[in-house]
C-alpha cells in the first residue's frame, strides 16, 4: 500500500512536460482547424438532414412482477431527431477545440499540457463519446430509456477513468495502470450490450436484424473507440514517438475528428439524406 501511495501521490502544480511556446502555438492552430471542421460538419448535418427521429421507449408489464411480457405495453417517451443528435457531438467538439484555442482557454490548455494532462479533453469526451454510444445503441434498436441511461453512465465512467489515469500519472513517474484497466472494463460494457442485443434479436426465427449499414457503424466505431485506449497506452508506455506527451495529444485530436466524422457521415448517408 505504501508503494501504491508513493507512485500515485504527485504534485499537480509542477511542470512535467517540455513544451515550447512554438509547439504549443502549432497545437493551438491545429485545434482551430479541427474546430472549424467539426463545426462545418455539424451545421451540414442540420441543414441537409431531414426530420427523421428515433424513439426512446419504456416497457410496462401492466401487472405485478412475473406478468407475461406479451401482456405488457411498449410506450413511446420521446423522439430523438437524428440530424440534431448527429450534429450535437460534432458541434460540442467544435466548441471545445475553439475554446482551448481562444484567449479565454489557451493559457489553461498550455498549463494542462505542460503538466502531462488535458482535463478539457476528458470533459468533452465524457459528453461527446457518450452521445455517440447512445446514438449507436439507438440505431441498433436499443430504445429502452433505462438501458440508454445505464449505457450512458457506464461510458462516461470509462472516460473519467481516463481522466484519473492522467491525473494520477505524471509523465516522469512510474505509471500506475489501475485506472487504465478499470476504464477498459467499463468501456467494453456498452459494446457487449449492443452485440448481445443484436445476437439475440437476429437469432430469432424469421428475424431480419438491423440494416447492413448499422453493422458498418458498429465495427468501425468499435475500432476507433479502441484506438483512443491504444493511444493512452502508448503514451504511458513511453516508447518511440509516444515518449513525447504532445505526440499523444495530437493523435487524440486526429482520432476525435475521424471517429466523429465516420459515425456522423455513415448515419447521414443512410438515414438523413432528403
Amino acid at each position: 500500500m505504501q508503494d501504491l501511495v508513493s507512485q500515485t501521490t504527485i504534485d499537480f502544480g509542477r511542470q512535467t512536460v517540455e513544451a515550447s511556446d512554438e509547439r504549443l502555438g502549432k497545437l493551438r492552430r491545429f485545434n482551430v482547424i479541427m474546430g472549424v471542421f467539426h463545426a462545418v460538419s455539424g451545421v451540414l448535418m442540420v441543414v441537409l438532414g431531414n426530420d427523421f427521429e428515433l424513439e426512446v421507449s419504456t416497457f410496462g408489464l401492466n401487472g405485478p412482477p412475473g406478468t407475461p411480457l406479451a401482456e405488457g405495453t411498449l410506450n413511446s417517451v420521446f423522439g430523438v431527431p437524428l440530424a440534431w443528435a448527429t450534429a450535437s457531438f460534432l458541434l460540442l467538439s467544435a466548441f471545445f477545440h475553439l475554446l482551448i484555442a481562444s484567449p479565454i482557454g489557451y493559457s489553461g490548455y498550455k498549463s494542462e499540457l505542460r503538466r502531462g494532462r488535458n482535463r478539457f479533453r476528458w470533459v468533452e469526451y465524457a459528453i461527446s463519446s457518450t452521445l455517440m454510444i447512445l446514438l449507436i445503441a439507438l440505431v441498433t434498436g436499443i430504445t429502452d430509456l433505462a438501458a440508454l441511461v445505464g449505457l450512458g453512465f457506464v461510458n462516461a465512467s470509462m472516460i473519467l477513468f481516463g481522466w484519473l489515469m492522467e491525473m494520477a500519472n505524471a509523465p516522469d513517474r512510474k505509471t500506475w495502470w489501475t485506472p487504465f484497466w478499470f476504464g477498459c472494463i467499463a468501456g467494453i460494457g456498452p459494446w457487449i450490450a449492443i452485440a448481445a442485443y443484436i445476437w439475440v434479436n437476429v437469432s430469432r426465427e424469421g428475424a431480419e436484424g438491423p440494416p447492413t449499414f448499422v453493422y458498418g457503424i458498429i465495427f468501425s466505431l468499435f475500432f476507433f473507440f479502441n484506438t483512443f485506449a491504444l493511444n493512452q497506452w502508448l503514451q504511458y508506455r513511453g516508447k518511440g514517438k509516444w515518449a513525447d506527451y504532445l505526440r499523444g495529444e495530437t493523435v487524440y485530436i486526429v482520432l476525435s475528428l475521424v471517429a466523429k466524422s465516420v459515425l456522423a457521415w455513415q448515419i447521414f448517408a443512410n438515414t438523413l439524406i432528403e
